[in-house]
């Protein structure tokens, strides 16, 4: 199949709505590339070593590629997408002076060349993603999330992953139900359930994501533990209530009320749904919001607030926010 690539050069606060908006507009698969220089913060709290060559993006900028089939790709795709940059601002965001280049490619070199560059990552103090097609000795205490990303998101190296696995580990109980809201490769899914939940419902509302995700559960061994379904945000949660409850118990593992519910996705998606993740959490639960660039920090902290939320703690790393929220004990389901 012949392929198309869209590369955009922008500003790196946009780069998470960039990505999106190539999702959007049929992208088979994106690609971003920060800013690299010694001087940048990273984390190294795990004893993570930094050797990446030099590249030479300018500070504060990203590479976003975007790849699209044949039959997607036109050049009113090209200039929908500049024009849907060129409104960012709008939303809170800015991609600076972007610049677009396309260039035709060949799948293998996009689908399966970056696996090189992709090794094994501790993220947290007990969880390290191994790459299917890396060999790695775990020490005794370690808990391995085998995963092969394919062209969905999450590889655990992004900050907003790692904030979500990192929040996990720390939030998270023994027997605990989860729903994971667009779930991607399914990676925050399989740490959750390394972690001790006993049951993960796995959304997203792209077929992609789906895919790699059943994949990567079955690489795990985890598939009578974590259901992966297509659905936008908790829609399927929904037509289950209109269906009945006795409906809703039979196609799902996962019954509503849950104790955790963690979602790792753009900000202004998360302030759409805020009431239906309280809806859905048990008195007393947990909800784990990331995905939230530090410009968008008072937005959600306001809607999660204003939906009857605590803010129990916010954990950054670089400019990304992930927000831990608890529903009070006294409320009702």
């Amino acid at each position: 199949m012949r392929w198309f690539e869209i590369t955009i050069v922008a500003n790196e606060q946009a780069q998470e709505m960039v990505a999106h908006y190539m999702h959007e507009l049929g992208a088979g698969g994106v690609s971003i590339e920060e800013s690299w220089s010694p001087d940048k913060p990273r984390d190294t709290s795990l004893g993570q070593w930094y050797d990446k060559p030099l590249n030479d993006i300018p500070a504060g900028l990203a590479v976003i590629a975007g790849y699209f089939p044949e039959d997607i790709y036109s050049d009113s795709l090209v200039e929908e997408l500049s024009g849907l940059l060129r409104g960012l601002p709008e939303y809170g965001y800015d991609a600076g002076d972007f610049t677009v280049e396309t260039r035709e490619v060949n799948e293998d070199d996009w689908a399966h060349a970056w696996k090189k560059y992709f090794k094994p990552l501790p993220v947290s103090e007990r969880l390290t993603i191994k790459p299917t097609w890396e060999d790695y000795t775990p020490r005794e205490d370690e808990l391995i999330i085998e995963l092969d990303p394919g062209m969905a998101f999450g590889t655990g190296t992004h900050p907003t992953t790692a904030l979500c696995l990192r929040t996990l580990e720390g939030a998270i109980r023994a027997g605990d139900t989860v729903i994971d809201v667009g779930t991607g490769s399914g990676i925050l899914a399989i740490g959750a359930m390394k972690l001790g939940a006993s049951r993960v419902l796995a959304l997203d509302l792209d077929p992609v994501a789906v895919s790699s995700a059943t994949e990567n559960v079955k690489l795990n061994a985890l598939e009578q533990d974590i259901e992966v379904r297509l659905s936008d945000l908790l829609g399927v949660l929904q037509e289950g209530e209109d269906a009945g409850a006795g409906a809703q118990s039979e196609t799902s593992k996962v019954v509503p009320p849950v104790d955790l519910v963690v979602a790792n996705i753009l900000a202004e998606i998360i302030l759409l749904f805020i009431a239906d993740v309280f809806d859905v959490l048990k008195p007393g639960g947990i909800y784990i919001a990331s995905g939230i660039y530090k410009n968008k920090e008072e937005d959600v902290e306001a809607g999660l607030l204003a939906a009857g939320f605590e803010i129990v703690d916010r954990v950054r790393q670089d400019d990304w926010i992930a927000f831990v929220c608890g529903k009070p004990k006294g409320e009702d389901e």
